[in-house]
């Protein structure tokens, strides 16, 4: 049997054991995995700058974007990473627009 068989028919094995072994705890843990609510998923970067602006009601600039995630959501963002990505949605008219050097504001139809 060569290698990539043999490692196709393994990665197969595996990923079945993983999702019986998950099944079985499911189980163990009966009807109160089913009383406890699900937590939702954490917003994006992204995400959060869109809450803040939307609260804001008026564009902001960057510092202060991470100022308000720091104090709402208790997260600290990299400055450059959210100014990029921020950056790309806007190019791509995705619910952000510039106004300023580093200053961000939503477009009408995103409020």
């Amino acid at each position: 049997m060569n290698d990539e068989l043999k490692d196709f028919i393994l990665s197969a094995f595996e990923a079945s054991l993983e999702a019986q072994l998950r099944a079985v705890r499911r189980l163990r843990q009966g009807d109160q995995a089913l009383a406890e609510p699900r937590r939702r998923a954490s917003l994006s970067q992204v995400d959060m700058a869109f809450d803040i602006l939307k609260k804001a009601r008026s564009p902001l600039h960057v510092t202060e974007i991470l100022a308000r995630i720091q104090s709402s959501f208790g997260v600290a963002v990299d400055r450059e990473s959210l100014v990029s990505s921020l950056t790309k949605k806007v190019a791509r008219g995705d619910r952000f627009l510039r106004t300023e050097k580093n200053t961000f504001g939503l477009r009408p139809d995103a409020r």
